[in-house]
């Protein structure tokens, strides 16, 4: 029986390039964002080498949307063997979310909470979630949890950084939590895509890796044989290593779970 992964934001970059991986590996692709239109080239490619791919309707933006994703595709009656929680916005972006959440934690962070908590009826045994996350969660040194429901400041690395930063610890929580499903935090490298300003690409020229390359990571983490069973870890050029001091701190991941179980409405033991 085929091997089904969703992937969210595989429409473009990194998430384009994981499901080509999977695909190559065997996987029917569920392709979860908000364009069916902007999927549609990528479920060619798919299909062009083999692989099957559907759209799944999903704004990370609006716990609502989370919530039906997740629903919509638990009520097909099909299992997931994986989940890669891909999509994201990156700085330079400002605003909030409908929920009334600096967009950079409501969507890096608690879109993909809510999305992955309802998706859980549809986890097999030993079924991986991958959580892509970044080296930038070193430069947050906590999340104030009363300063998350405004907009972003100029530039929003800060705010990123602290989203970065929930990703990390979400992968740890989820993990101390939950021992039938191993839980994964891919740093992918510096990669050369959307989520950088265009204004920046020219400091970085050389040092920047293609979405292939950045792809490799969180790849090695859904499929390895090396990565099967551990659970809860950050990985980096597919290894595991350690991230930043506050990231191990577990009072602050399990505050964090219980924050985003409130925010997203979930009876917690649920």
């Amino acid at each position: 029986m085929m091997q089904v992964a969703l992937v969210t934001g595989a429409n473009r970059g990194i998430g384009r390039a994981i499901a080509m991986g999977l695909a190559r590996r065997g996987f029917h692709v569920v392709g979860a964002g908000r364009s069916e239109e902007r999927f549609a080239h990528v479920a060619a490619e798919v299909e062009s080498v083999g692989g099957s791919a559907e759209f799944l309707p999903l704004d990370l933006g609006s716990l609502d949307s989370a919530r039906s994703a997740a629903a919509g595709f638990s009520r097909s009656g099909r299992k997931l063997d994986l989940l890669v929680n891909n999509a994201g916005i990156g700085v330079n972006r400002r605003g909030i979310t409908v929920d009334g959440f600096e967009p950079h934690f409501g969507i890096n962070h608690l879109g993909h909470f809510m999305l992955t908590w309802h998706l859980r009826p549809a986890f097999r045994p030993g079924t991986r979630i991958v959580q892509v996350t970044s080296s930038v969660h070193f430069r947050a040194d906590g999340i104030d949890f009363d300063d998350l429901q405004r907009s972003s400041s100029f530039g929003g690395l800060p705010e990123y950084a602290v989203s970065k930063l929930a990703n990390v610890l979400f992968v740890r929580e989820f993990a101390r939590r939950q021992a039938d499903w191993s839980v994964y935090a891919a740093h992918p490298g510096l990669v050369d895509t959307g989520l950088i300003p265009w204004f920046m690409k020219p400091f970085l020229r050389g040092r920047m890796l293609t979405t292939e390359q950045g792809a490799e990571t969180p790849l090695w983490c859904a499929t390895s044989e090396e990565t099967a069973g551990e659970s809860g870890l950050y990985y980096a050029r597919k290894e595991a290593v350690p991230p930043s001091p506050i990231a191990q701190d577990d009072h602050l991941a399990n505050t964090l779970w219980q924050r985003s179980e409130q925010w997203c409405g979930i009876t917690p033991g649920t």
